[in-house]
């Protein structure tokens, strides 16, 4: 390795990493969060089999599960300021990641929920809960345990998919990686750099998980209403 390319890397390190951790993790836990609330909303409305809604979100789920990723980013970002709709790159690249990932967690979690025992429900019944609160207190503390491994692993994925807002212009990782390789010319280097840090991240999402895995594992068979 080169002297000037040695000096490169050094420079360029922190100030990649620094992307990945002031823009590319706060756009991943963002954007994971919203798409939470959407899968659960989604899910629910499935489960209960609220006419009308339910047809609107499976058209939402098909839509987005068969369309790309960078296609939907395009869409919202290129697309929408024809109809005077503009978006800064920014939310833009969160309302897209949070719609698309809502779309496959809403999936996990309603197989989740119709995994719990139905008899979980008829004993909340019996016991004088209400619907709402067999949800909240006993089927999805359950449905969160099974769903916990599919649920971390889309997240993880979700840190690699934010490299696709580059594409609209946000100064995520990826970029910052990019404009550095532009400057310097040495493009291979640069982005191994960079794969090893997305690594870096993905690694220490991964230990999580395993260690929230664990924790729910000694949870198991808890709080759960017998029929």
């Amino acid at each position: 390795m080169s002297e000037r390319l040695l000096h490169i890397l050094i420079e360029s390190f922190p100030r990649i990493l620094g992307q990945g951790i002031l823009v590319t993790i706060p756009l991943t836990l963002i954007s994971f969060s919203l798409a939470l609330i959407i899968a659960m909303i989604c899910a629910m409305i499935q489960i209960a089999n609220i006419r009308g809604l339910k047809q609107i979100v499976r058209f939402y789920i098909w839509i987005v599960r068969g369309t790309p990723l960078l296609v939907q980013l395009y869409l919202i970002y290129f697309g929408l300021p024809d109809l005077g709709i503009v978006l800064p790159a920014l939310p833009c690249a969160v309302l897209v990641f949070a719609l698309n990932e809502g779309a496959y967690c809403s999936e996990t979690m309603r197989a989740a929920i119709e995994s719990v025992p139905k008899g979980q429900m008829e004993a909340g019944y019996c016991v004088g809960m209400n619907y709402l609160q067999i949800m909240r207190r006993i089927v999805l503390p359950q449905a969160f345990r099974t769903a916990f491994p599919p649920l971390s692993n889309s997240l993880i994925s979700m840190v690699k998919d934010t490299s696709l807002a580059a594409n609209i212009t946000v100064v995520e990782m990826f970029m910052t990686a990019q404009r550095v390789a532009g400057s310097t010319y040495e493009h291979l280097a640069l982005y191994i750099e960079t794969a090893l840090i997305y690594l870096l991240f993905c690694t220490v999402f991964t230990r999580l998980q395993a260690l929230g895995e664990k924790k729910l594992n000694r949870l198991n068979g808890g709080n759960t209403i017998h029929a």
